[in-house]
């Protein structure tokens, strides 16, 4: 059975994705450092994983399959989701893919070199109510291409 995993700590799309989820009967796992308040829903699994580094993103590697879609603007998870198979999108409805996660990667770290050496300052423009919307129609895209394909038993 399809499942969504976000890497939930950060993720500012958890409504969304509970909203599509529920239309598709999809269950979610929202994978975390620590305990955060979630609407009340059977769909909904709750992991609280230790305060170790990675925890969050190595719990869902180890539990992702093909046919499950990860949430998450982690770019070095969305690689590792890919390469089992999951689809991956962006809180931002920015898919990932084996045509992009490359450069995805590399941007990451030329980015994060110039942050280091004073080059560049900040982070990436704010969370806007587009991307809130270019994210559930991605998610809804995502979902209807796994259950045409049958890909891991969709619903």
């Amino acid at each position: 059975m399809t499942a969504i995993y976000v890497d939930a700590d950060a993720c500012p799309v958890k409504a969304e994705v509970l909203r599509v989820a529920t239309r598709h009967g999809v269950d979610i796992h929202m994978v975390s450092n620590s305990w955060m308040r979630l609407d009340d829903s059977p769909l909904i699994h709750r992991v609280v994983v230790s305060d170790g580094f990675d925890a969050a993103d190595d719990w869902i590697v180890e539990n992702i399959a093909a046919g499950d879609v990860a949430i998450t603007s982690d770019i070095p998870l969305a690689a590792r989701c890919l390469e089992k198979g999951a689809e991956v999108i962006g809180p931002t409805g920015r898919p990932f893919n084996g045509d992009n996660i490359g450069s995805a990667l590399a941007t990451r770290d030329l980015m994060s070199h110039l942050r280091d050496i004073g080059e560049v300052r900040g982070g990436g423009p704010p969370f806007s109510k587009g991307d809130r919307s270019q994210f559930l129609q991605e998610l809804e895209k995502i979902l209807h291409k796994i259950k045409r394909q049958g890909v891991g038993n969709a619903p």
